[in-house]
């Protein structure tokens, strides 16, 4: 997955969660970069038919930009769900973030196949709460920047 991919999914997320365009600044929150980079890499979306940007108004995705994401989407929850259901990896959801960018198509796939993923995938990932709902993790909560700082 390339740092577009990061993007329009991020984008996707954001739209879901405020049910309308993404907004810049919220956007580079997400991705923890400047709202300089932000805007440039919207306009790299924008020139590749990914995105549609209205000044004041936010970032929305195009058709092929929501396949995109939700594809981008439903790696991000393979990878989450391999490194806590089958490795038990304490740290999952900071460990599936570090590896998102590096795993390929063909490696999620071969992952898949090992978890054994809901065909809702990735209509089970909730943004209010960073989390897939099939997530074998008795209690779990998603990590706050504190617990992540500690």
């Amino acid at each position: 997955m390339n740092t577009a991919d990061q993007y329009v999914k991020a984008i996707y997320l954001l739209q879901e969660m405020e049910n309308g365009p993404a907004a810049t600044g919220a956007l580079a929150d997400m991705m923890e970069v400047s709202p300089a980079s932000a805007n440039e890499m919207i306009g790299k979306l924008e020139s590749r038919g990914l995105a549609e940007h209205e000044k004041y108004k936010g970032v929305t995705l195009t058709d092929e930009g929501i396949v995109r994401a939700r594809n981008a989407l439903q790696t991000y929850c393979i990878i989450e769900r391999f490194l806590s259901n089958v490795l038990d990896v304490e740290e999952f959801r900071a460990e599936a973030r570090d590896l998102e960018p590096v795993i390929d198509g063909m490696i999620a796939e071969r992952l898949d196949t090992i978890i054994d993923r809901n065909s809702e995938c990735p209509d089970c990932f909730d943004p209010e709460t960073d989390a897939c709902e099939y997530l074998d993790v008795c209690g779990a909560e998603p990590e706050t920047e504190t617990e992540v700082a500690d």
